[in-house]
């Protein structure tokens, strides 16, 4: 045996350090454990690492004394150990592995020959056999069983996952009569909105591309746009979240600083490039563009809208390009820029269409604003475009100040950019064209995402932020509190509002809407109902009838935790759906660490947070806030299938801590870690003029990794007729958020939207490590992924090209709030020819 030969050979040799120098650092651990463990108790936590600590500083004595009895100890620690972790989290890998690890590792080295052969020759300094009958007798062959014990429970948690939900959606649906599948006029092989249709499904009726063939598809081009983040002047959150649109042979897309690129949509070629010349020193919180918006032409005869009463809101001559065609008979691209125009682009050769806006080409997009700060109101997602009218909303600065811009809904005609009508959510019935001279309510909840368009309805659906701040409401208005975080209908016509329903009663946690709604057909028993689809950042997934706003799926209203901030309050229930993704309540043993180390220090924060559930308020204390602002979904929203009537959802779960500052005036820094800004950027989360600024940021633990343990993103598969929730699976690999490289599959956070098609098969690029993935939809299995060369935060789109190949189109440009590898690619897959 290993003691024989190691006895052997330090027969008659002086004894080896090693337990001496081993039980002082593990006593000493002890030590430091028990002082933290003792906090804990104190907290109301886990006794677990108290006792596990004095465990480790009896066993470390007992080692420098060079005595077996230390072996024993670690036994019964370690059988200890796997009995309260069993208890606590049962056969799930990581979090099982995360609390046996550090003790099952030194149980391993404590047990080794060389250890082993010491601590035995300090009751006798005879042969090796006696080394070998006491380990057969004491203390080491206890720690051996123990650590096979221990293994077996961990080796088969690697065969099982417990977060994994199984089914099959169905491969069709028959639609009830007259069912609208949402792709009216346009051909199905192009993209011509961001979500494809005004309908934001993101989903193709095309179907070359199935389980079957998916694994063979392979680069067919790569296209640089030169324009990376990281340029002087850019805020953090400076992101490359493109969808392109494809219209007859020709691509069209964006870049974060907002350059207009044209491509050969089958080989990757660039047609044209247009510069908006954007205005520097912008006080920008994120610069982005995350698509264009595509006006195609209107077939002879078509009948277009009644002037309106409203000016054009135009730029003047210095500001546009020189080479412009008045009129774009073949329809127009436009571009909501960082410094608030909203451009129109002859799609032939981006020149600018000079019938919009005075003969500018573009109107400006602050005119009438309050409040006025080049950078503090801007448009980060693409405008709506319908026969007559192109409607545009905008994104305010967040937790600034109580003075931002509005937060106003406009429509304007889409051949002149003449106003149509305003709908501001602080004045909501004043939806006629705004006077010269006069400004839309300051600071009214805003409209950063995407909205849809069912024009056979005549209503827009626009999805509504909050008023900053965020986390303080005390002073908020009856209008404000009416139209925060909903999904807002409004007439194509008037602006005027034929709906409104609430995701969060008075939000005070960023549960903005952030998510563009999806129109789909849904057929409920027997008979035809146009729905709307709305994913919220504390996810739930709300379904409803857009004719009305009546929930299709059952809405209750639930009891919410009370205790609001000084001169605030909290809402007492808050509605929640039965098609929902929200997470159960945190615990402290759902608190997770790669050792038992960070694990204990986040079971101390978690303890010394207020928690009281979704929707604890925030706090001077400091609040754990699940799910987080990050959002269980964002605005990569989900995507929808028309034909089976179902979802493919990503969603992802990430708790943040927000902690209220109390202010002693309106002008002092007192939340900026880093001092003040550089140049014209905003002091984020300061509040100025509100009595408190905001601390916001991940629930991490000391090694930077999040405490809630994995998996902390997901695919699944709900069926949208039954409100079911059919398949759902982790998704996603550590291998770019770990320091070393290694691809465990752990379920990873996604920012970034699916698309699906009619082929069976969904794509979706948006994980925080660098693939883009292909999925069987009816059953969630992962069937093909590709390394992309940087983050890949943005949602896929497909088409098929002239050579009559399907084409699945990636940007991958990275994500600064994310810290995922910037780059500036578009890359095309497609089959092999």
């Amino acid at each position: 045996m290993a003691c024989l030969s190691v006895g052997n050979a330090v027969k008659n040799r002086s004894l080896s350090p090693l337990p001496v120098v081993t039980g002082i650092a593990i006593a000493l651990v002890g030590v430091a454990l028990s002082m933290a463990g003792v906090w804990l108790i104190v907290l109301g936590g886990s006794w677990y690492y108290l006792i596990a600590a004095l465990a480790m500083l009896v066993a470390g004595v007992m080692m420098t004394r060079r005595s077996s009895t230390a072996l024993w100890i670690f036994a019964g620690l370690l059988v200890g150990t796997l009995a309260w972790a069993l208890w606590e989290v049962g056969l799930d890998w990581w979090p099982l592995a995360a609390r046996l690890g550090v003790v099952f590792l030194l149980g391993l080295f404590v047990v080794n020959p060389l250890m082993l052969r010491s601590l035995r020759a300090a009751a006798s300094d005879d042969a090796a056999d006696q080394g070998c009958a006491s380990w057969r007798r004491g203390g080491g062959l206890a720690l051996s069983l123990a650590l096979i014990v221990s293994a077996m429970p961990l080796l088969f948690s690697l065969t099982r996952d417990v977060h994994r939900i199984d089914g099959v959606l169905a491969a069709t649906r028959t639609p009830a009569s007259g069912a609208n599948m949402g792709t009216p006029d346009m051909p199905g092989d192009e993209w011509h909105a961001y979500g494809r249709t005004g309908y934001g499904q993101r989903y193709s009726p095309l179907a070359q591309l199935t389980p079957a063939n998916v694994s063979k598809l392979e680069v067919a081009w790569q296209f640089r746009t030169g324009d990376e983040r990281g340029q002087p002047g850019d805020p953090v959150e400076t992101t490359y979240e493109v969808t392109p649109l494809k219209v007859a042979n020709r691509l069209y897309l964006c870049t974060p600083h907002q350059f207009v690129i044209a491509l050969d949509a089958t080989t990757g070629a660039e047609v044209w490039r247009y510069d908006p010349k954007i205005e520097g020193e912008l006080a920008l919180q994120h610069l982005t563009c995350r698509g264009l918006s595509y006006q195609a032409p209107r077939a002879p005869g078509a009948v277009t809208a009644a002037a309106p009463a409203g000016p054009a809101q135009s730029l003047p001559a210095a500001s546009a390009n020189p080479a412009a065609s008045d009129v774009c008979t073949n329809g127009k691209l436009f571009m909501p820029t960082a410094d608030a125009r909203l451009i129109a682009l002859n799609p032939d050769d981006g020149t600018l269409c000079r019938a919009f806006g005075n003969g500018k080409g573009q109107i400006d997009l602050r005119a009438n604003m309050p409040n006025p700060r080049p950078g503090s109101y801007y448009s980060t997602s693409p405008v709506v475009v319908t026969q007559n009218l192109v409607i545009a909303g905008g994104t305010v600065l967040d937790n600034v100040s109580t003075k931002e811009q509005s937060g106003v809904i406009r429509a304007f005609d889409v051949d002149t950019g003449a106003l149509v009508w305003n709908w501001d959510s602080g004045n909501p019935e004043a939806t006629a064209p705004i006077a010269p001279g006069e400004t839309y309510t300051a600071n009214s909840p805003n409209s950063w995402s995407i909205s849809s368009v069912d024009e056979a309805l005549g209503m827009v659906y626009v999805p509504m932020g909050n008023q900053p701040p965020d986390q303080w409401g005390g002073k908020r208005s009856a209008e404000v509190e009416k139209y925060s975080s909903s999904v807002v209908a409004l007439d194509l016509a008037t602006g005027q509002v034929r709906w409104v329903f609430q995701t969060v009663h008075h939000d005070l946690w960023d549960y903005d809407v952030p998510s563009q709604p999806s129109l789909i057909d849904l057929t409920i028993d027997g008979a035809t109902v146009p729905a709307l689809v709305q994913p919220t950042k504390q996810g739930e997934l709300f379904v409803l009838d857009r004719r009305t706003g009546t929930p299709i799926n059952p809405v209750t209203e639930v009891a919410a935790p009370q205790g609001a901030a000084a001169g605030d309050h909290t809402a007492p229930t808050q509605p929640k759906t039965s098609l929902s993704f929200d997470p159960p309540t945190l615990r402290g043993k759902d608190m997770w660490g790669a050792t038992m180390f960070d694990q204990l220090a986040c079971r101390i924060a978690f303890h010394r947070l207020r928690y009281e559930g979704r929707f604890t308020p925030p706090s001077t204390q400091g609040s754990l806030i699940y799910p987080g602002n990050f959002g269980v979904f964002n605005w990569g929203s989900v995507a929808v299938d028309p034909q089976r009537q179902i979802a493919f959802t990503t969603p992802t779960y990430l708790a943040f801590v927000s902690t209220l500052v109390p202010r002693s005036d309106d002008t002092s820094l007192i939340v900026q870690k880093d001092g003040p800004p550089s140049g014209a950027l905003p002091a984020l989360n300061e509040n100025f003029g509100a009595p408190f600024a905001v601390k916001l940021g991940p629930f991490v633990s000391p090694f930077g990794i999040p405490c809630t343990a994995p998996p902390w993103g997901y695919v699944a598969g709900a069926d949208l007729a039954s409100g079911k929730i059919v398949w759902k699976h982790r998704n996603g690999t550590v291998r770019d958020l770990a320091p070393v490289p290694l691809p465990f599959r752990m379920g990873v956070p996604n920012l970034g939207g699916p698309i699906m098609t009619a082929g069976g098969v969904a794509f979706l690029s948006g994980t925080l490590d660098y693939y883009v993935r292909a999925y069987d939809v009816s059953s969630g299995d992962q069937l093909w992924e590709s390394r992309l060369p940087a983050g890949g935060q943005a949602t896929p789109m497909t088409y098929t090209g002239a050579d009559g190949r399907q084409f699945l189109l990636v940007v991958a440009g990275g994500h600064g709030s994310t810290g995922t590898k910037p780059g500036d690619y578009v890359i095309a897959y497609a089959l092999p020819k």
